[in-house]
């Protein structure tokens, strides 16, 4: 896949027991290159993790479509959600084989992952046995074990420390830089944007839509709590209209 391009012109959820229907995105464009990680941040309730789930082909009530590369012929995804979603009752490796059963991946490319990721020990262990932070390696070692043309992750780090947090950003791009591939990542934290990111899209209060496409250009590796600071000083003195989100 070179480029990904996403039109959704209307996203509404009907009347429900009384209960409004309700539009969430409405006119939303945009285009995702090839391996380019792209962070996504808006209000809350704007239709972030919707957005993520038209994508990924779990809602497809919508008006609009989803292209790889100019045609609709559907496009693999992989998905780190808000909660790491492992069933209790496998082991880390039956976890992961699992999402991979039809790829039969073979146990010492998973156990490599695991390496890379500080789980080399937890192999045969259960999800009840690891911490939240573990649990969350886990999920991002079960997404990149499955081939796909783009990684779609909502707040995948959201409710962690700041050391567990900044340690999780850290592997996930040294992952994302051996098996590359486009990422799409939600979050509500502008500095955990601006430090991962080649691109960032500011949408709107819902209905909602891209009001803004910022680049970061600089080396990942020069992304210091210093710059990320000048670079939201910047923003805040020449993008007005995010100021709510800055």
């Amino acid at each position: 896949m070179n480029k990904l391009s996403i039109e959704i012109n209307n996203k509404s959820f009907p009347e429900i027991s009384g209960k409004a229907a309700f539009t969430t995105i409405k006119n939303l464009h945009f285009d995702v290159d090839n391996n380019e990680f792209v962070c996504i941040v808006g209000p809350s309730g704007c239709g972030k993790t919707t957005l993520l789930n038209i994508i990924a082909g779990l809602d497809e009530q919508y008006a609009g479509s989803i292209k790889a590369d100019g045609t609709d012929n559907g496009i693999k995804t992989s998905y780190v959600f808000q909660t790491p979603r492992l069933l209790p009752w496998r082991t880390v490796l039956e976890n992961i084989q699992l999402a991979n059963e039809n790829e039969d991946t073979p146990v010492t490319k998973i156990e490599e992952l695991l390496h890379n990721l500080g789980l080399e020990k937890n192999l045969n262990s259960y999800p009840h046995h690891l911490s939240l932070g573990m649990q969350r390696r886990v999920a991002l070692a079960r997404a990149f074990c499955v081939q796909s043309d783009i990684l779609l992750m909502d707040e995948p780090f959201v409710s962690l420390d700041q050391p567990t947090a900044r340690k999780a950003r850290t592997l996930l791009l040294e992952l994302w830089q051996a098996k590359q591939r486009s990422v799409l990542f939600v979050t509500h934290d502008l500095n955990e944007a601006i430090e991962m990111a080649d691109k960032i899209l500011f949408l709107s209060e819902s209905p909602s839509s891209v009001i803004d496409e910022i680049r970061v250009n600089a080396p990942r590796a020069e992304r210091t709590p210093d710059m990320v600071a000048t670079f939201k000083g910047q923003l805040k003195n020449t993008r007005q209209h995010l100021a709510h989100l800055i």
